[in-house]
Order: C-alpha cells, then sequence, then structure tokens
C-alpha cells in the first residue's frame, strides 16, 4: 500500500514492536535497551561533500525498486537483469540479528540492514559485525519514531544526524541510505535525509513480518517478489521467529529462480539527478 504524504509517496508500514498497532497500522517502538544512553551530538554525524547532498535535495518520494534507485542516483549503474534487494530493519538485536547473519552467510547473500542508533549504540560489537560480514546498512532514525514527520524539524534533525553518528562510532561505516520509520516522508524528512548524504529508500515487497501474522503468510508474501524489487523483513521489534523461519524458507527459493541478491552502491559525490 502506497500513500502520499506531504509530497512522498509510502510504501506499507515497516513499524515493529509490541502487538497493539498504532491507527496508521504500525505497531509501537522496537525492542532494545529500556534505557537509551544520552544521544551523541549531532556534530559528531560525518558531513556528506556539498555535491553529494546536493545531488540528493530534490528528492521527492522515496524509492522502492532497483529501476528507481538507477532512475534517481545519479551516476548509479544498471543492476544486473535478476537482480534482487533484502533489507532487514530494527536491529541490531541480540536475538535475532546473529541468526540471520549465519543465515545469510551459509546462503552467500548479502542485505542491507537498517539500523537504529540507540540499537547500535547499545551493542556497538554486533553492529560492527554485520559490517564485518560484507552487508551494508542504511540509517533508520536514532530511537525509530513512527511519527518523524509530525515532529518539529530540529527533532527530525537530532533523530537522523544522531543515527548517524551511532552507527559510525559503532561500525566504521558511513550509510548513504535513509529509510523512515514506517515508510513515513515528508518534505523535511527528504531534506535532512539528503543533507547528511542520503537517499531515502522504501521497498516493493513488505510480508509484514512486524505483525506476526504467522511463517506461512509471510514466506508467501515474500514468495511474490520478482527482479528489481526491495524486500523488507526485520530482524528486530520483538520476536522475531517467524521471519527468521520464512526466511530460512524462502531465500534458497529465490535464489534457486536465479535471482541475484544486491545492495545499493553509495551515491556519487557529484552529478544531477531526476526525481524517481
Amino acid at each position: 500500500m502506497r500513500l502520499g504524504a506531504a509530497g512522498a509517496v509510502t510504501l506499507g508500514l515497516a513499524a515493529c514492536g509490541p502487538d497493539k498497532p498504532t491507527a496508521s497500522g504500525s505497531t509501537g517502538a522496537p525492542a532494545g535497551p529500556t534505557a537509551a544512553p544520552p544521544s551523541p551530538s549531532p556534530s559528531a554525524s560525518p558531513s556528506p561533500t556539498p555535491a553529494a547532498a546536493s545531488a540528493l535535495k530534490q528528492q521527492k518520494k522515496a524509492i522502492h525498486t532497483l529501476h528507481e534507485y538507477v532512475e534517481f542516483v545519479p551516476g548509479a549503474q544498471p543492476f544486473p537483469s535478476n537482480a534482487i534487494a533484502l533489507t532487514i530493519d530494527d536491529g541490531p538485536t541480540p536475538a535475532w540479528t546473529p541468526k540471520v547473519l549465519a543465515l545469510l552467510e551459509k546462503l552467500d547473500i548479502k542485505a542491507t540492514f537498517c539500523h537504529i542508533g540507540v540499537q547500535d549504540k547499545g551493542h556497538k560489537a554486533l553492529a560492527k559485525s554485520v559490517v564485518s560480514e560484507g552487508h551494508h546498512l542504511a540509517n533508520h532514525t536514532y530511537s525509530h519514531p513512527l511519527s518523524l514527520p509530525k515532529l518539529n524539524a530540529a527533532t527530525i534533525h537530532k533523530e537522523i544526524n544522531d543515527a548517524q553518528a551511532s552507527i559510525v562510532d559503532a561500525t566504521g561505516f558511513t550509510p548513504h541510505l535513509f529509510r523512515s520509520p514506517g515508510g513515513a516522508w515528508s518534505a523535511e524528512v527528504f531534506k535532512q535525509a539528503a543533507a547528511n548524504g542520503m537517499a531515502a529508500i522504501d521497498w516493493e515487497i513488505d510480508p509484514k513480518d512486524w505483525s506476526r501474522p504467522g511463517t506461512e503468510l509471510i514466506r508467501l508474501r515474500m514468495l511474490k517478489a520478482k527482479p528489481g524489487d526491495i524486500i523488507l523483513c526485520h530482524d528486530g521489534g520483538g520476536d522475531r521467529s517467524q521471519t527468521y523461519d520464512a526466511l530460512k524458507a524462502v531465500l534458497p527459493v529465490l535464489k534457486s529462480k536465479g535471482y541475484q541478491f544486491v545492495t545499493l552502491p553509495a551515491p556519487p559525490a557529484t552529478g544531477d539527478n531526476t526525481t524517481p
């Protein structure tokens, strides 16, 4: 489902957490440290080059397919015709991230993990292991506020910049992708992501695993993926046993179809762009 909001396109709702959904269809904040340590200073976040930020400043809706990524990001090379991207949100968590990493290593699949800043701050070694195993990271805000577009500009800035600082501090990896909690966007959210040199991404396949609808339903939804799609799953926000079991069943099938799992290359520092 795609919902317009302040010129943005949102694709489904990717929130995780307690069972009770919000009015938007999302669920509450992800599982994590109950008392977040003091957030880092936004100034600690690495600054993108002016050219990188400029290349992204015109983005008005989130990217949800590999084709749109190539269309939007200046200088991006076409992906193989059989390419597909797996994204995993709301971690890292000690309960599920290691299991997901072990599965991906066994299947020789690289994914993009959309990390929450407070989770990286609380689990630095685990966050770093995601990068050391060859996966990419995306910024998924510091505390996963589902109402991000409704917050004031200063708070949006802090959520994105503090997350960037935490992720870089924990892993040494500077995210070049941003995913807003719940796929909720606004002009200000796009602006703040671009100011950090990050392209805004959503997804095309949402199995709604965050709601724990059952392994079989998650599996069937994921099997609808086709080349060029970006798939959404979760390793945080609560019990992810259904997600894990579905991934174990689906990923080998997608590989048997000849799909090639890819991560998204960093936007180049120069060039013009078009709006997807």
